[in-house]
């Protein structure tokens, strides 16, 4: 299977700069986006790929946030965002299959001068708390942008970017507290010494100079990286200030 994830930064912006080519291209299982900034009644036919199905979260706030998962097997179920949050800016899907869980997630960001780093606290333990119960059931993979470099090699510039959002001493022991519950950071174990990234700032020509952050993942249960047999970093696909991130799997 080829799991795919994406923060398109506005799918309809992204769908003007070639995002149905790549979708069909790549032709993923399942596919899952971040950041979407529209509403249900917003969803173009364009969007509607045939031989999908279509799972849907939107935030309250118009042009704000949202996720969406394109999957060609029906799941068995479908959840909406995580318990405990009552926030309703549309940032995760949970569906299940025979063989695992799947979750995608637009991690909130801590914003400038960490003003929302204690919501993004307990948002996170919140959300380790749903990963840890469905993991007592089935495997599970976790995607999405989660708003992390988790250690300096993912990001270019880490001493400048200490206490940064993304980059906090905070943020980065939660993303641990994950890793140390159960769960697998597959491109890092399979690439331990790899530099790439997934996400550039538009200012500055950050792109293009190489200087960006890997803060898009794909997370597995522990027991499950027996099942993974590849995960990238699509870094030559344009259309948002993120690039996708890739995972193959053999169940």
């Amino acid at each position: 299977m080829k799991l795919i994830s994406w923060n398109v930064n506005g799918l309809r912006a992204c769908m003007k700069k070639g995002f149905a080519d790549f979708f069909n291209e790549q032709d993923a299982d399942i596919f899952a986006i971040q950041e979407t900034k529209m509403q249900p009644e917003q969803m173009e036919d364009a969007m509607k790929f045939e031989g999908r199905h279509l799972y849907m979260n939107s935030a309250e706030r118009k042009g704000y946030s949202g996720t969406l998962v394109y999957t060609k097997e029906e799941p068995l179920s479908v959840t909406y965002e995580i318990e405990g949050d009552t926030t309703k800016e549309g940032r995760v899907i949970t569906l299940e299959y025979p063989d695992f869980w799947f979750v995608c997630a637009y991690v909130p960001n801590s914003k400038d001068g960490l003003a929302r780093l204690p919501y993004r606290c307990e948002w996170e333990d919140l959300l380790r708390k749903h990963l840890k119960k469905l993991d007592e059931t089935k495997p599970v993979i976790y995607t999405g942008d989660l708003n992390v470099a988790h250690e300096e090699i993912d990001l270019r510039n880490p001493a400048s970017n200490h206490m940064n959002p993304g980059f906090s001493d905070e943020e980065r022991a939660k993303m641990g507290e994950l890793l140390g519950s159960g769960f697998t950071d597959t491109f890092r174990t399979l690439y331990p010494e790899k530099v790439q990234y997934s996400w550039w700032s538009y200012r500055f020509n950050s792109r293009a100079k190489g200087i960006g952050w890997r803060i898009d993942y794909f997370l597995v249960s522990d027991r499950f990286m027996d099942h993974v047999r590849d995960s990238m970093i699509l870094d030559q696909v344009m259309g948002s200030d993120h690039c996708p991130v890739r995972l193959d799997i053999q169940l």
